[in-house]
């Protein structure tokens, strides 16, 4: 036989042998994917927590969208979101009180299982975390004082050297601040009070938050603050932050968040918290 005619034999007894395998393993194949998704469901996360049977919520106070009333019971627009999507699973409701600066970390380490705080979606914290679709928009307001900011009435007359602007350490607030009013002078707080406070003892010439802390704070002060802009100066949109590597309980809370914007729910509660100031007399 000659090399010509062995090469071609060879050739063909080769792909005959790849064939029969292939077809020898082709039947376990889909079986063992069947089997991969079934381990992966049962570790979901959404499947641990109905096992559970708790929904374990990290969030930070900041009113409207969580804070405590006067019997010391947290209320607002993301309580009343949590609460929802425990009911909805089925589980009773834990929420976990965390510091804004910290809050994805303490995600990340297991000791909740859903941001649910009125997160901003961007492409840094995209980077560590899956983001929902959004659930609602929010946007960058500012409230200034009468005295200090006086005659301020564009966003430019607080973009100046001497300025002192102040916001919430790890908030979206802070890099609104810096990519719009970079001459100013940025002063961060922890929590959100401890930046009014700042604010309203003199120590500030503005605070930018989230819309509609700012128009609220005016309210409340009118002798001492103002709102020298009309509207918002940014607009982000807001969802809940998870842990990698769970598609099944991303799709779950995606779900969940079209039909509760489809009721109209979620547009109800955003009404009842942001557009008007009902919820006032049950606080502290």
């Amino acid at each position: 036989m000659s090399t010509a005619t062995f090469r071609p034999q060879l050739l063909a007894t080769f792909l005959g042998l790849c064939l029969f395998l292939a077809l020898l393993f082709l039947p376990a194949a889909p079986a063992r994917a069947a089997s991969l998704q079934q381990q992966m469901a049962l570790e979901s996360g959404v499947e641990q927590i109905m096992q559970r049977g708790a929904l374990r919520v990290g969030f930070s106070t900041f009113v409207p969208w969580a804070m405590q009333d006067k019997s010391g019971n947290y209320i607002g627009f993301e309580i009343d979101v949590a609460e929802r999507l425990a009911k909805d699973l089925g589980v009773k409701l834990e929420l976990v009180p965390t510091q804004w600066s910290g809050i994805i970390p303490a995600l990340l380490t297991g000791k909740f299982d859903i941001i649910i705080g009125g997160m901003s979606i961007t492409a840094e914290r995209a980077k560590k975390v899956n983001f929902s679709i959004p659930y609602y928009s929010t946007g960058m307001s500012l409230v200034a004082d009468k005295t200090k900011a006086a005659g301020f009435s564009r966003l430019e007359d607080f973009n100046k050297a001497g300025v002192i602007i102040v916001a919430r350490i790890g908030a979206t607030a802070a890099d609104a601040v810096k990519k719009y009013l970079p001459k100013a002078e940025l002063r961060l707080f922890d929590e959100e009070p401890q930046a009014c406070q700042e604010l309203l003892n003199g120590r500030a010439h503005a605070l930018v938050s989230t819309a509609p802390l700012p128009a609220t704070l005016a309210l409340k002060n009118p002798d001492k603050l103002y709102l020298p802009l009309k509207e918002s100066f940014t607009k982000e949109p807001n969802g809940f932050a998870l842990r990698k590597g769970d598609p099944d309980t991303l799709n779950f809370v995606n779900s969940w968040i079209s039909i509760v914007q489809a009721e109209g729910w979620i547009q109800e509660r955003y009404h009842y918290w942001f557009e008007t100031v009902d919820w006032e007399a049950r606080l502290k």
